[in-house]
């Protein structure tokens, strides 16, 4: 078993927002015909996909960002799964729109979901996706990503997020290496080396709801 991992903040209030994007990618992923609805368990939504012989496990943590991380360490010690099995999906900040940045472990970065998964975990060697959503005025971090896309970036962002499903894809079946050299050019690449456009799918949104702090 795999782990996908989507970060963002529950309820209504939050979606579509630049935070949430790791949510909009796990929506993206769960759309595919013949995947069962989101049920909660490991104070998440999850979900489980077949990619091949491979279940995966597409995961929404209900925790809010800063505790993200809770979420990720119930569902390892559940399946006793190593920590390199996990993909974490997560917005970014420091990137341009729409650019996807694939990792096979690093900092945090500042990103608090990232922060507190790596708390969790005590190591920061998992794999990691980030979407970048543009970036911010000096000083403007927290209020941006709890902003909504423009009308100008919406195109964009639901390119990134499609484009950034994909790069999931490639890493359930071919590992991080594969995921990086096929998407952290900015464009991606199929299996020949060839560029190629992502299909979209309809997307189907479950949120939960609750009140901490979300960032």
């Amino acid at each position: 078993m795999k782990l996908v991992v989507g970060l963002g903040n529950p309820g209504p209030k939050y979606t579509g927002t630049r935070h949430n994007v790791g949510f909009d990618v796990i929506d993206y992923l769960a759309a595919a015909p013949g995947c069962p609805a989101f049920r909660e368990k490991f104070e998440a939504f999850v979900t489980e996909v077949k990619e091949g012989d491979e279940p995966v496990l597409l995961m929404k943590p209900l925790t809010f960002m800063n505790l993200s991380g809770r979420a990720v360490r119930a569902a390892l010690d559940f399946y006793k799964l190593p920590i390199d099995r996990v993909l974490v999906v997560c917005d970014d900040f420091n990137l341009p729109l729409g650019k996807l940045r694939v990792r096979a472990k690093g900092s945090h970065g500042g990103q608090n979901g990232l922060r507190n998964i790596q708390d969790q975990l005590g190591s920061d060697a998992y794999a990691r996706l980030r979407i970048g959503v543009g970036q911010p005025e000096p000083g403007d971090a927290v209020d941006f990503v709890l902003s909504k896309f423009r009308p100008g970036e919406r195109a964009a962002a639901e390119d990134a997020v499609a484009q950034a499903a994909q790069a999931a894809l490639a890493w359930v079946r071919h590992g991080t290496e594969a995921a990086m050299n096929r998407f952290n050019g900015g464009e991606a690449t199929n299996e020949k080396g060839k560029k190629e456009k992502v299909k979209k799918e309809k997307k189907d949104t479950r949120d939960g709801s609750a009140n901490p702090p979300a960032t």
